[in-house]
């Protein structure tokens, strides 16, 4: 198998893929909700992180910026917000140094 990267979520918490032997150009990115998640994410060897959701939502409450950027610092790869993300909020998540963002209501 020749692929170059893989997507843990944040429900898998299996550490086992530590043992394998990677290519040097070999990408292991994930997601979270909160600070337990981001904890495994960093045994994991995650090198960039989906934290979600930043803003409210629909229904789904917020962690807020000021949750997710404390959570954030202790995370040292990308960071890229999911989440309620709109054109009025997103200098919002440049002032706190995200990597990126991604929607899907924002760019429909």
């Amino acid at each position: 198998m020749n692929i170059n990267g893989v997507y843990i979520s944040a429900y898998n918490k299996n550490l086992r893929h530590n043992n394998y032997k990677f290519k040097s150009n070999f990408k292991i990115i994930g997601s979270a909700h909160n600070y337990c998640e981001i904890v495994i994410k960093k045994m994991q060897n995650v090198e960039e992180i989906f934290m979600s959701p930043i803003f409210k939502y629909k229904s789904r409450s917020a962690l807020g910026l000021y949750k997710t950027k404390l959570i954030f610092d202790l995370f040292k790869g990308q960071k890229i917000a999911l989440g309620g993300i709109n054109k009025n909020n997103l200098k919002l998540l440049y002032l706190n140094k995200y990597s990126g963002f991604a929607g899907i209501d924002f760019f429909s």
